[in-house]
C-alpha cells in the first residue's frame, strides 16, 4: 500500500492506496513508530459501496479497539476515495498536530472486517511497516504541501524485530534443535548402534531425554511467553494446539521408554510395547516436522505480520527431512541382523543351568550381549 499526505493549513488529507497486488480487506495507519498506544485510523470498503472509518488504539500487539474520544477526529474524504477497480484508495482528513515530519505506521489486510460497524473484528494484517512523511518536501502554488510514501521506503523486512518477535525466533530455534535435530538423531542412534554395541541405549536416552528434553521444554516455554508478550490468545489456532499436543506426546514417549527399560516381561521374544515405542517415536518426529513447517510457513506471518520467509528455508527443510528419512530407512536393513542376535541371545539364556554348563553359557552370553539390542535382554 501507499500513503499520500497533503497539508492544507490546519488539516492534513491522507490517501491510503492499494497497489493492486492483493485484494483489499482493510488498510490503516497510526501516528507513531510502534503499534502500542498509537492512535490509528483504519478504513475499509463495504459490500454496499460505503466506507467505514474506525479510530482505534491498542496497548500492545493485539487487535486495536475503538477509541471513543480520539486526540484528533478524522473524517472520510468521499471525493478522493475509490472502492472500485484493482487499486482502490481510501481517503480521510484529520487536524494537523503541527509536526511537519511525522512518523507513521501502516498495515494492510486482505480479509474484510466482519461488518461495516466501526468496532467490527479485524483479521490480522499480512503486511505492515513504518515510515516518515515529509510535509515540507514540495510546496504547491496554493500553499499546500504533499508527501507520498509507500512500503518501498520502509518495509516490514527492514524493521527491527519487536521483543515478542525475538521471543518467537528463540522459540523456533530451541524447538528446531529439540524436535528436528536431537530426536531424529536419537532414533537413528538406536536404529544403527543396537546391532553393534551394548552401549547404544545409554547414548539413546542421553540424546532423547537429557539433551532434547531441556531444549524442548525451553522452546515450548518461550512460545507461551511470546504469546503473552504479544497479547494474543492461547490455543486459538492449529499450530498452538498441535504444539501442546506434541509436547504431551513427547512426555508420554519418554515415560514409555523408561517403562520398557526397567520393566522386563517374562515372555520370550520382543514384547508388543517395544514395537509400539518405535512406531510412536516415528509418529512424534513426523508430527514435529509438520508443526515446524506450519510454524515458519504460516504462523510466523500470521503472528508478526512480516513477509513469509524466503524459499531457501523450504529447500533446507525438505532436504533435511529427506536425508533423515533415507538414513533411518537404510538402517532398517539391519533388522535381520538384530533379530538373529536376539534369537541367539534368547536361546543361550534358555539353556540348562547346571554348574558345568552355566560357566560355558555365561561366557557365551557375555559375548552375545556385546551385540544384543540391550545388555540384559530384548528391548
Amino acid at each position: 500500500m501507499c500513503i499520500s499526505a497533503t497539508l492544507n493549513g490546519s488539516t492534513i488529507q491522507y490517501v491510503l492506496s492499494s497497489t493492486g497486488k492483493f485484494s483489499l480487506g482493510w488498510m490503516g495507519m497510526g501516528f507513531g513508530r510502534q503499534m502500542a498506544n498509537t492512535p490509528m485510523v483504519i478504513m475499509w470498503p463495504n459490500a454496499d459501496g460505503t466506507i467505514t472509518l474506525s479510530q482505534r488504539s491498542a496497548p500492545q500487539q493485539i487487535m486495536p479497539t475503538v477509541v471513543s474520544s480520539p486526540p484528533r477526529v478524522a473524517s472520510i474524504s468521499q471525493n478522493l476515495s475509490t472502492v472500485s477497480g484493482s487499486t482502490p484508495q481510501l481517503a480521510y482528513t484529520i487536524p494537523t498536530d503541527g509536526n511537519s515530519k511525522p512518523f507513521v505506521i501502516y498495515a494492510f489486510s486482505t480479509t474484510p472486517p466482519s461488518s461495516a460497524a466501526v468496532d467490527a473484528t479485524l483479521v490480522e494484517h499480512i503486511d505492515f511497516g513504518t515510515l516518515q512523511l515529509d510535509l515540507t518536501k514540495s510546496l504547491s502554488t496554493d500553499g499546500s504541501s504533499t508527501s507520498t510514501n509507500g512500503p518501498s521506503q520502509s518495509s516490514s523486512n527492514s524493521i527491527p524485530l519487536l521483543p515478542y518477535q525475538r521471543m518467537i525466533v528463540a522459540h523456533a530455534v530451541f524447538c528446531l534443535v529439540g524436535f528436528l535435530l536431537l530426536l531424529p538423531v536419537g532414533g537413528i542412534i538406536a536404529r544403527y548402534l543396537r546391532t553393534f554395541t551394548s552401549g547404544w541405549f545409554r547414548t539413546h536416552w542421553i540424546v532423547q531425554f537429557v539433551l532434547a528434553g531441556p531444549a524442548i521444554v525451553i522452546g515450548v516455554a518461550l512460545g507461551i511467553r511470546a504469546i503473552d508478550m504479544s497479547g494474543a490468545l492461547h490455543l486459538d489456532d492449529d499450530h498452538k494446539r498441535w504444539g501442546i499436543a506434541i509436547f504431551v506426546l513427547y512426555g508420554i514417549q519418554c515415560g514409555l521408554g523408561a517403562f520398557i527399560h526397567f520393566v522386563k516381561p517374562k515372555q520370550k521374544g520382543r514384547p508388543p510395547q517395544n514395537y509400539f515405542h518405535a512406531i510412536f517415536g516415528l509418529l512424534i518426529v513426523g508430527l514435529a516436522f509438520f508443526q515446524v513447517r506450519t510454524g515458519y510457513h504460516e504462523e510466523w506471518v500470521k503472528a508478526t505480520g512480516r513477509p513469509a520467509l524466503p524459499n531457501a528455508v523450504n529447500i533446507v527443510f525438505f532436504l533435511w527431512l529427506a536425508l533423515l528419512a533415507a538414513v533411518y530407512f537404510f538402517g532398517l536393513s539391519l533388522l535381520p541382523r538384530q533379530y538373529r542376535q536376539e534369537s541367539s541371545h534368547n536361546k543361550l539364556r534358555a539353556e540348562p543351568d547346571d554348574d558345568e554348563d552355566n560357566t560355558f553359557n555365561m561366557a557365551h552370553i557375555d559375548e552375545r550381549e556385546r551385540y544384543s539390542d540391550h545388555p540384559i535382554g530384548n528391548r
